[in-house]
């Protein structure tokens, strides 16, 4: 296997494409933090690109239809129907839209000491020491007992201020320094600093009372309707261009919203194919895919039935020919090789920045614990695919066997019956507040996502 980089193979116009596109990305992530404004920013793309929202439908969906459905404002499945039937499969990009960051409890103002401050649980796998001493946004919503919703972003736009997890000075951490990572900052005091002005005439928390004030002349919002809100605490500002030569993209939520973006454009550019194109993007993954939101959810198969009904085939059988003769890739990110943390990689099996796509035949951890396993039939395919199509790529596993490991939605989808493969963007500092990714392995994993919808038989 090749060991050039995509930087390599492509100049001139075709470099010029490759940072264009990059670009398009970067401003995509910097306004899609969240699993709901990433799925309102793919509606709006989707619907520039002439797909219809399925309850639009009105009879069997034709070969070009293009078609989205939403679930709960947090996950958007697109079809565009190919001209095979259903029941002969189809090709399936999937991707995870939720990344690592905070959530404000139900019950998280408080006053303490002259100080407001807002109490927050960590979602997902994070090293919380990475969240502090940063600036913070919160993005989200407040839903009211009259069925109102209250859009909220403070902190991520421009002249806004921000919010901040506080760290201890160096000069006064002795004991905290002797601490292993893991507790070096603990959960509980990932709390927010908000607010130190006191409220005229209060006695009793007269700060706490002036960001009540505050939250109430801007958003109209009562203390009791923290109950019924979601606020997720995020880096604040955009992704930047990253090194010198700009080749690579710092930005918060790469895992996995690059493979979300890269997708998403696969699929918006999709003419009329042979089998029909879908592109899941769902919630939850960081936290096991659970929920209504998350891909154990019925949301996918209930929008291939009723993809079917319309096309007058539905039944339990119907369904599962459909499942069963679909491919999909499993759109996540891998874990790029550091030259500064080498003791942890196998440098044969893994994956180097610049290099292309990855293909993780199997994630899981340690003896393969959560893994699906592509079979070997379906990796010989996948390779036929990317040749014929000039798609640079390379094989991977997530760090040596005993290191540790992660798992991704593929084994849902396995379960389905269907062939499966990990196939995702390489990123540095995965998790931490700002992830690193190359332009070129975006560029090659758009190339990559596209040429499978195309060809993928």
């Amino acid at each position: 296997m090749t060991k050039k980089t995509v930087w390599e193979k492509t100049n001139g116009e075709e470099r010029k494409k490759l940072f264009a596109f990059a670009e398009d990305y970067r401003r995509f992530l910097s306004v899609s933090k969240t699993e709901r404004t990433l799925t309102a920013n793919s509606i709006r793309m989707a619907e520039e690109a002439g797909f219809v929202p399925a309850d639009s439908l009105k009879g069997a969906p034709k070969p070009g239809d293009r078609i989205y459905f939403v679930n709960r404002g947090k996950n958007i499945c697109l079809y565009v129907i190919g001209k095979k039937p259903l029941t002969e499969g189809m090709n399936i990009l999937g991707a995870h839209i939720d990344s690592p960051r905070s959530d404000l409890k139900q019950v998280p103002l408080y006053e303490k000491d002259g100080l407001a401050l807002l109490d927050t649980h960590y979602y997902g796998g994070i090293k919380k020491y990475q969240w502090v001493a940063r600036p913070m946004a919160m993005i989200g919503v407040v839903c009211l007992k009259d069925g109102s919703v209250i859009d909220i972003n403070i902190g991520d736009h421009e002249g806004d201020p921000v919010v901040a997890y506080s760290d201890l000075l160096i000069h006064l951490a002795a004991e905290q320094m002797k601490k292993s990572g893991s507790e070096v900052v603990e959960g509980e005091q990932l709390d927010l600093l908000v607010g130190s002005i006191p409220a005229e005439g209060e006695e009793k928390e007269p700060v706490k009372k002036y960001i009540l004030n505050l939250l109430k002349e801007k958003y109209g919002m009562e203390e009791d309707d923290f109950l019924s809100a979601e606020i997720e605490i995020v880096p604040a500002g955009e992704a930047r261009n990253y090194g010198l030569d700009s080749s690579m993209i710092m930005g918060y939520g790469q895992d996995d919203k690059i493979c979300a973006y890269a997708s998403l454009r696969a699929i918006l550019e999709m003419e009329v194919p042979e089998r029909t194109s879908c592109c899941i993007l769902v919630d939850k993954e960081e936290i096991g895919s659970v929920g209504n939101t998350g891909m154990q959810s019925r949301f996918f198969e209930n929008t291939l039935i009723r993809l079917l009904d319309l096309c007058g085939q539905w039944s339990l059988r119907q369904v599962n020919e459909a499942l069963t003769n679909s491919r999909m890739l499993s759109s996540d990110v891998s874990a790029a090789f550091d030259p500064l943390y080498p003791s942890v990689m196998d440098p044969k099996n893994a994956a180097f920045l610049g290099r292309g796509i990855c293909f993780n035949k199997y994630t899981g951890a340690r003896g393969k614990s959560g893994s699906s396993d592509a079979s070997a039939e379906y990796v010989a395919k996948i390779r036929r695919v990317m040749d014929d199509n000039d798609v640079m790529f390379q094989t991977c596993e997530i760090g040596k066997v005993d290191a540790g490991g992660g798992g991704t939605i593929a084994y849902i989808l396995a379960d389905m019956n269907m062939d499966v493969i990990d196939a995702g963007i390489c990123v540095l500092n995965m998790h931490a507040p700002y992830e690193i990714s190359s332009k070129a392995d975006l560029y090659e994993g758009w190339k990559a996502y596209t040429a499978f919808l195309k060809d993928m038989d």
